[in-house]
């Protein structure tokens, strides 16, 4: 697949050269730029692939293409990329819901037998908690949607996670990246990385999951009130798909540090990028504010930024410019 990445610093002074002087060969090129030839001969293979070059590849014979054609080719390429991107989003998205279709219908004996079982209120899903801390054996993986936390909330969890953490249970968690200006759960996330546990960050996080030993889940039913309900799923397939689901949000997400770290492009931060991201899938400030867990007014501060940044007038505009840019396609989300 194209990647945008790919014509870096190198690759494109030696198409500025080929441009400059297109009767150069490789030893002219490695001479005049002040690389080696082996360096010219890897530029001019990805011009060749990306069509940015014609009748020619590694040996320094072919004629770079006009610069307009050039961005016109990179953009719509670029575009392409964005929308397998978007592809592989929806797919995973249909399969999150499909799994949530399971969750709405778990009350009935066909939905049980499929592995899915329904918790009503917070005692019920407390009492699974407990059970599932009780019989976990290797690992635990979890998203935690709290944009700050109780101290009653801390207290309540941290006999549980010290007790998995003793007994030698890997455990791996996901905040969202704005406990790191709550002291109460920046300090518990530090503490439990002390302990011994994996504490990572993003931007936007799904909804509330608890996976224990890869064998069974816990899923909040309503992400906007995590304690209303809840599913316990133990179906492989269903799990499987969470999972997944996790192991790409940890790669995405960032080791608790003191600041979260910037994300691609260059100039834009985690959060800047989650909110463009939320914008073009047409969510609202109110939705994004839930998501990133931050005041309404925080996002319109965001959103007025990027409108700067990209000299956009109006979000439509934003979006266009964000896709040209290819900010979109290097999202965390």
């Amino acid at each position: 697949m194209f990647d945008r990445r790919a014509l870096d610093d190198v690759t494109a002074s030696v198409y500025r050269s080929k441009l400059a002087y297109p009767q150069d060969g490789v030893l002219e090129m490695a001479q005049r730029l002040g690389l080696t030839p082996d360096d010219v001969r890897h530029s001019l293979t990805l011009l060749s692939e990306m069509a940015l070059l014609r009748g020619g590849g590694a040996d320094g014979q072919g004629r770079a293409i006009d610069p307009q054609l050039a961005l016109q080719l990179l953009q719509a390429r670029q575009q392409a990329e964005l929308a397998a991107q978007q592809e592989r989003m929806e797919a995973t998205r249909a399969a999150v819901v499909g799994l949530m279709a399971e969750i709405a219908d778990s009350s009935s004996q066909e939905s049980s037998k499929a592995g899915v079982r329904y918790l009503d209120g917070i005692d019920a899903i407390r009492d699974q908690i407990e059970l599932l801390s009780a019989e976990t054996r290797s690992e635990v993986l979890s998203f935690a949607p709290d944009s700050q936390m109780s101290q009653a909330s801390i207290e309540a969890a941290r006999p549980l996670n010290l007790r998995n953490i003793e007994q030698g249970i890997v455990m791996r968690t996901i905040y969202l990246d704005s406990i790191r200006h709550d002291s109460n759960a920046r300090e518990y996330a530090t503490w439990l990385e002390s302990a011994g546990a994996h504490i990572r960050t993003r931007p936007v996080l799904p909804n509330r999951l608890t996976i224990v030993d890869r064998r069974s889940a816990l899923v909040a039913v309503d992400a906007t009130n995590t304690a209303a309900a809840a599913a316990l799923v133990t179906s492989p397939g269903l799990v499987s798909v969470l999972v997944t689901l996790f192991d790409h949000m940890w790669e995405t997400a960032t080791p608790l540090g003191p600041t979260a770290a910037p994300c691609e492009p260059d100039f834009l931060t985690r959060q800047q990028a989650a909110v463009l991201q939320l914008m073009a899938e047409g969510r609202t400030d109110e939705s994004i504010a839930n998501s990133l867990g931050v005041s309404t007014r925080t996002v319109g501060r965001v959103i007025t930024g990027l409108l700067t940044h990209l000299g956009a007038r109006s979000r439509f505009q934003a979006g266009m410019r964000a896709v040209q840019n290819g900010y979109l396609s290097h999202s965390p989300h």
